[in-house]
């Protein structure tokens, strides 16, 4: 069983020294960092890295205690980045070493969720064996097919 929301929001809170067994972490504080986290996985998923995460279709639909769906590897990006994005409105300065490991998981995750564009040749000659007479170079690229998570795809 993986992270809720609340528990992502607690570990980046104790990350930056404000655990909840020291601070009491109210409800306009969780509800503020679970915007937080919103808007940064929601950064995330447009730059690519799509970990699996409910993105809320409003800040008011998010719930703290909601499973996060992400795979375990993200774990440490996650609350490391979001203690970044924390810190200042407590008035708080991240570690070096916090920055330094927020950078190198997000790093991490990037890699592992990469997937690189498929790219289609047109305009060069065939390979050897594959020429004709009437057609010594590739064809021209199809239109390629694009469906994202805002989008429909419709098989007949």
């Amino acid at each position: 069983m993986g992270y809720t929301k609340r528990q992502f929001i607690e570990e980046a809170y104790g990350e930056i020294g404000m655990a909840s067994y020291v601070f009491d972490l109210d409800v306009d504080v969780l509800q503020r960092a679970l915007r937080r986290l919103d808007s940064m996985m929601a950064e995330w998923n447009g730059r690519g890295i799509r970990l699996g995460y409910p993105l809320p279709a409003s800040p008011d639909d998010s719930d703290l205690d909601e499973p996060a769906q992400v795979p375990d590897w993200a774990n440490e990006a996650i609350i490391l980045n979001l203690a970044v994005r924390l810190a200042p409105g407590h008035g708080k300065t991240v570690s070096p070493q916090t920055l330094f490991a927020a950078k190198n998981a997000k790093d991490g995750v990037m890699a592992r969720s990469a997937m690189p564009s498929e790219v289609q040749l047109a305009g060069l000659p065939r390979g050897a064996g594959a020429k004709s007479h009437d057609a010594p170079f590739l064809p021209s690229p199809t239109a390629p097919l694009t469906a994202g998570p805002d989008s429909e795809l419709e098989f007949l």
